[in-house]
């Protein structure tokens, strides 16, 4: 179990967690929802957006989903609100707003 993280929650012993909260496999972070950190959160305007998809390649947290060359609205499951997005969209389709949606 201290390694297969999909079995780690709010009940587990602290006798079954790693040492340093160490996680040992890959491709885990989809597994944990941790857009609830946010205090700003960033709104997407379709209408205004060119599909430059410039925002995408600055997402730290790859919360700007894109399918067929479309970005679709964000992944608020995982978006922290740091706000990059907006300042790389040229034509103000995204911006941000205080608070969680």
């Amino acid at each position: 179990m201290r390694t297969d993280i999909t079995q780690i929650n709010e009940h587990t012993g602290h006798g079954q967690l790693t040492e340093g909260l160490m996680i040992f496999a890959g491709g885990t972070s989809k597994l944990f929802k941790t857009g609830e950190w946010r205090t700003n959160t960033p709104v997407f305007y379709e209408d205004k957006c060119k599909q430059c998809l410039l925002c995408t390649p600055v997402c730290p947290d790859s919360s700007i989903p894109v399918k067929d060359g479309i970005r679709g609205d964000f992944d608020y499951d995982h978006c922290k609100g740091c706000g990059i997005c907006a300042k790389a969209c040229p034509f103000g389709a995204i911006e941000m707003k205080e608070g969680v949606q």
